[in-house]
């Protein structure tokens, strides 16, 4: 399971494959990030080891057996354990004590929540299982916020991309590339602006982004 820095810096290990878990990993997989898989159900882990690029059966919440497996290595990890809450927390203390520098934890009640905050999670979320997505393109960094609606149209937030510096948004022509559309425009220490054909994007600039969702979530990858 050797991978080079260039692999573990996209790479992401999500513990816990039931519904939140197995939508965070297949969107990230969707998205071309390199994914190790970790559940202790032999079911689920058959059921994804098709679709991730490694899946394991193991105790997640054993730090000895982390470590066997060069998770920490990864930069990032998901826990998404639910209905077990001694599981979930234990797995987030494994993660804080083999290194993981960024752990994301799903929390099924506040109090959990805060449990898993003060055992090293840096990310707690609540989610619905349709918000597996929205967490895979948090995870990545891609996208500072990302909503999607049933009819497969999103709108994201996201940083400019390099080739738009310094042009203006019919310069750049993002639209007619892409195929998505820039609602505006928000700049640092500087009000939101609605986006107009003349609104010239610079470096470090945060846009607002609609469209098809794989579109928006192309250009998002762009960043």
């Amino acid at each position: 399971m050797a991978r080079s820095s260039s692999q573990r810096a996209d790479s992401v290990v999500v513990i816990g494959l039931g519904r939140f878990g197995g939508a965070v990993a297949d969107s990230l997989a969707r998205l071309g990030h390199d994914v190790l898989g970790i559940d202790e159900n032999p079911d689920l882990v058959q059921t994804w080891a098709d679709t991730l690029t490694h899946v394991v059966q193991a105790d997640a919440t054993n730090a000895d057996v982390l470590r066997r497996l060069g998770v920490g290595e990864f930069g990032r990890a998901v826990v998404g354990i639910g209905s077990d809450v001694e599981a979930s927390v234990l797995t987030v203390l494994a993660l804080e004590e083999i290194g993981v520098t960024d752990i994301w934890a799903k929390a099924i009640s506040t109090k959990h929540g805060r449990i898993l905050e003060r055992t090293g999670a840096h990310h707690v979320v609540y989610p619905e299982a349709a918000m597996g997505e929205r967490v895979a393109h948090l995870v990545t960094g891609k996208m500072i916020d990302f909503i999607e609606f049933d009819d497969g149209f999103a709108i994201v937030k996201t940083k400019a991309p390099r080739e738009a510096w310094d042009k203006t948004l019919s310069e750049s022509a993002l639209r007619s590339r892409y195929g998505v559309t820039v609602v505006g425009v928000k700049r640092s220490r500087a009000d939101f602006t609605y986006a107009k054909p003349d609104t010239l994007i610079e470096s470090g600039d945060i846009l607002i982004v609609s469209g098809a969702t794989d579109r928006v979530e192309r250009f998002a990858a762009l960043s």
